[in-house]
């Protein structure tokens, strides 16, 4: 799990097992960005919701794949993030997807994107490759 601010925090694939300790460590809710079947042995997102939705956590799938993100995405991740309650918990294969739909999300509600980019590479995530997005949606092209 990497910690990007006191909203979210990231992390590779998890398991309806690991719900139980995310949701002691305050998570409100799960955002899910992989895709079901993405490879072989991933659990399901239904798996992951019902274990979740039992915890208490509301469960988001904001699925992204490899085509590259979408207004609907950017929208529903805001979504998300808005009506948590408090922190996030967003997973996908490496934690990129996730970190870059929240960078995404935020520059829509008008976020700094030299913030943005700071708070995810202090994370240890590289978001420049969507630097152009992240100023176009903040306003800031």
């Amino acid at each position: 799990m990497r910690t990007i601010d006191e909203t979210i925090s990231v992390s590779s694939q998890i398991t309806p097992a690991e719900l139980t300790e995310i949701a002691r460590a305050g998570f409100r809710a799960i955002v899910n960005n992989r895709p079901d079947e993405e490879e072989p042995g991933q659990p399901s997102g239904d798996a992951i919701r019902t274990v979740a939705e039992t915890l208490g956590l509301s469960y988001h799938a904001i699925p992204v794949t490899h085509a590259g993100f979408s207004m609907p995405q950017v929208e529903a991740m805001r979504g998300a993030l808005e009506g948590a309650g408090g922190p996030v918990f967003a997973f996908c294969r490496s934690g990129t997807r996730s970190t870059n739909l929240w960078a995404l999300a935020e520059a829509s509600r008008g976020t700094d994107p030299d913030t943005l980019v700071g708070k995810a590479a202090n994370a240890g995530y590289d978001i420049s490759s969507i630097r152009p997005m992240l100023d176009a949606l903040s306003g800031q092209a």
